[in-house]
């Protein structure tokens, strides 16, 4: 079949917090966790790292019914109309969360593409944590280094995106997801035009902005209805800060065929090309005594490899002394680059079986591979001579999968059930180049494997098998009850398949934690209830009740926070600690509630959410072991608790104006405890690490006649930081101004159409996004990212 498409790229850490900090190679770009491991492997593991909306006045083209989109029920919906509000190529996430109270997302550039970077989080849930799809195509976890999936800024380009949703509940029962624990996320592309035509774009902006998109449409082409979209983008800008750029290329291709009147067959191919470089992770002590600019130390390799020395034998620089301490200056690295390659193909047959059973089947590939690469200050190339060495992970990600559901209308009954079964091919070699005596090997590229050296390599196989069934019950007009549940089984077999760290003793390496076995994740009944009824025309009540599962995470072995991996010491073994967890721990698991009241009108929209989550078998990666002889481990570390509500209200007091503002309090706190160096922390009362306890939104969008103008505001109250609750990110405001006119026609082009935008817009120096596990106490990690200045962007579009 043709939608087995080969390609490269991306892989997958869970994001943020209270799970995966990233590989050593990885996250010496976020953070430059190799510095860690190798401190944790030569001292006794100081570096504690652990794991727990308004229409245009003037609409384009391009845009499409949205009626599937919608908010109703938990559910949130964006339209394409809000997210034109907003500069071209703006990342969807980064619109949800702007538009969407319950919802957080920081990053580190103006665009909100950094992967690395990205910090999204629903009602206290991590992208890692949500279930998300594309058309009905799974796409796993959203975070970066992506073992089981891709992230929406890699899958479509954002002009064809026609509208999301957020569930902000418990998800659906019919979302293939195997990490879902909270809600779901579903985005959905633009269909192709009946009518030929095409439509360009080009936007400038601050730091060398520079970027282009693309779409031709056929039209329908016969008597049959054949039509199809080809679209292209390409972003390219300088960092903000330090050495580099930042490239993605885009290509999405979308193909209908009506099948008479009884379906259609609906036929993708997507592709995305990421080339970055990365902004540096921080402590918080460096972004507050060394500034916002700090990063990477590329260009000056003379100073890099003077705090190379200074991170393997100790001490700090004189002009840094009471400024940084020495794992800072282990922090410190010369470069940190990824590339990422991803092809998804897909087939989607939609049909009327009887004239009241519809069925839905979708075929899907996806292959990614990349290379992400990091100078690991902790290693020694041996050649030269010099303290540090580039390491780079070649990650392949290779997903075939089908889902197939139907639909039965039954008298009062709407009856769907369906099946989804995935299989999930990871590979993950770690490959270390040597750096000169005065320069560096490259960063991005030049990867010649005759000039590697393998240190380990990591291989997975997972099974995934999913089975739902739902009755929804119309009781009355305007009233439903909906019940049903899920049925999840994931086997994951794999690990460590290569280890040569004795063979390269002379390049310094260390204990990489090498680590195998299975493991299965397995329920057969995840219920899931809802009530839904809208009165009196305005006016909606619903709850929403589900259990959920989530499967176990992997990853390459140094990494910490998954099973297999950062395991053991040199003294204990990893494989001794794996088989120990496995006989010991149980998949995470949730059970969520919401109770909600919607009223809608001409003139005022409101709704308030109250939800509370239980949180079982909270798993996280921990420090056991007496003093002077700890190893890495992961355990339940118990349970966690979240009360939380949403307040939502939008006015439109005359036409083309709508203000709204929304409000959200979440209260999450842990109930049990985590074992730090043998000490066992009770964490009863402390908040949930990386997430906000208050966040307040404002939006004001006018339109008139061919101008629409918006400004939007966003307060952040302070996230804990660390388990113990001892450090805290600080509290912050930023806000957006955006402004459009269009021209109308011209000649023969339509819809002329000039945007301006500026983010940040009152230059706020802000800690935005997260990428890493918490410690238990101290400003110890540097996986803190700082938010982009402000930052100015111009666009000119038309269609034809």
């Amino acid at each position: 079949m043709w939608l087995l498409s080969v390609g490269p790229a991306a892989i997958a850490a869970a994001q943020t917090g209270d799970a995966t900090p990233a590989p050593a190679a990885h996250r010496a770009r976020a953070g430059n966790t190799a510095a860690s491991h190798a401190r944790a492997a030569t001292r006794a593991q100081t570096h504690r790292d652990t794991g727990p909306v308004a229409a245009s006045a003037t609409p384009e083209s391009l845009k499409v019914s949205v009626g599937r989109v919608h908010t109703h029920n938990a559910v949130q919906a964006v339209t394409r109309e809000q997210m034109d509000h907003f500069v071209e190529g703006t990342s969807p996430n980064q619109i949800l969360a702007l538009t969407t109270p319950g919802a957080n997302f920081a990053s580190d550039d103006a665009f909100g593409l950094d992967t690395v970077a990205n910090t999204l989080y629903v009602r206290g849930f991590n992208q890692s944590q949500l279930g998300a799809t594309l058309d009905g195509i799974p796409m796993g976890g959203q975070g970066f280094h992506n073992w089981n999936g891709l992230s929406v800024d890699q899958m479509e380009i954002q002009e064809n995106v026609s509208g999301m949703t957020m569930s902000q509940g418990a998800g659906a029962l019919d979302t293939p997801s195997a990490q879902t624990l909270g809600g779901a996320l579903t985005y959905t592309s633009s269909d192709p035009k009946d009518k030929a035509g095409g439509r360009i774009g080009q936007t400038f902006g601050s730091y060398n902005a520079f970027r282009t998109f693309a779409r031709v449409d056929s039209g329908v082409l016969n008597s049959t209805g054949t039509k199809f979209y080809a679209s292209f983008a390409r972003t390219d800008q300088d960092l903000w800060k330090g050495y580099g750029d930042q490239q993605e290329l885009q290509a999405n291709f979308k193909l209908v065929q009506p099948v008479g009147d009884r379906g259609k067959i609906t036929a993708i191919f997507d592709y995305s090309d990421f080339a970055q470089y990365n902004y540096m992770g921080l402590t918080k002590n460096m972004w507050e005594k060394m500034g916002r600019d700090t990063t990477y130390l590329k260009p000056n390799y003379a100073l890099a490899k003077e705090y190379a020395y200074y991170a393997q034998n100790g001490g700090v620089p004189s002009n840094l002394q009471g400024i940084l301490s020495n794992d800072e200056i282990g922090d410190y690295a010369y470069d940190g680059t990824q590339s990422q390659r991803n092809y998804l193909s897909a087939i989607t047959g939609e049909f009327e079986l009887f004239h009241n059973v519809t069925s839905k089947t979708v075929g899907y590939a996806h292959v990614s591979n990349g290379d992400y690469n990091g100078t690991n200050p902790f290693l020694i190339s041996p050649t030269s001579g010099v303290d540090m060495a580039l390491e780079s992970g070649h990650p392949d990600v290779r997903r075939i999968g089908f889902t197939q559901s139907f639909n039965i209308k039954v008298h009062d009954n709407d009856i769907q059930t369906g099946i989804w079964y995935e299989n999930d091919s990871f590979n993950y070699p770690m490959r270390m180049y040597e750096d000169g005596v005065d320069a560096a090997h490259p960063s991005l590229g030049a990867f010649k494997s005759s000039e590697a050296a393998t240190w380990f390599s990591d291989s997975f196989n997972t099974n995934t098998f999913q089975f739902f069934l739902q009755d929804t019950y119309h009781i009355i007009p305007g009233m439903t009850v909906s019940a049903g549940f899920r049925s999840l089984l994931q086997d994951t077999h794999g690990g460590t398949k290569v280890d040569n760290t004795a063979l390269y003793s002379n390049w310094g390496t260390y204990y990489s934690h090498p680590a195998s076995g299975s493991m299965t994740a397995a329920n057969a009944f995840l219920p899931h209830f809802n009530f839904d009824y809208h009165f009196r025309d305005h006016h909606e009540v619903y709850f929403d009740i589900a259990e959920n599962m989530r499967a176990y995470d992997y990853g390459q072995q140094s990494s910490s926070g998954t099973i297999w991996g950062g395991l053991g010491s040199s003294a204990v073994s990893a494989q001794s600690v794996f088989n120990a967890n496995k006989n010991s721990l149980k998949p995470e698991r949730t059970w969520n509630y919401v109770v909600g009241y919607r009223y809608n009108s001409h003139l005022f929209t409101g709704s308030v959410d109250f939800y509370h989550t239980d949180y079982y078998n909270r798993i996280a990666t921990v420090t056991e072991g007496s003093t002077g002889a700890t190893f890495g481990a992961v355990a339940n570390v118990g349970r966690e608790t979240m009360n939380g509500a949403d307040v939502m209200g939008a006015i439109r007091p005359v036409k083309g104006l709508e203000i709204s503002s929304s409000f959200s309090w979440n209260n999450a706190v842990y109930e049990g405890s985590i074992s730090d160096g043998g000490t066992n922390i009770s964490l009863k009362g402390k908040h949930q690490v990386y997430y906000p306890k208050f966040m307040y939104k404002a939006n004001l969008t006018y339109n008139w006649r061919r101008a629409m103008f918006n400004f939007n505001v966003t307060y952040t109250s302070r996230r804990a930081m660390t388990y113990t609750n001892d450090e805290y990110i600080p509290a912050y405001w930023t806000s957006n101004l955006n402004g459009s006119y269009n021209f109308g026609k011209v000649g023969f082009a339509q819809n002329i159409k000039a945007t301006f935008g500026i983010t940040n817009l009152f230059n706020k120096n802000y800690i935005g996004g997260v990428y890493g596990a918490a410690s238990v106490s101290g400003d110890d990690n540097a996986n803190l990212f700082v938010a982009a200045p402000r930052e100015f962007f111009g666009s000119v579009s038309a269609q034809f």
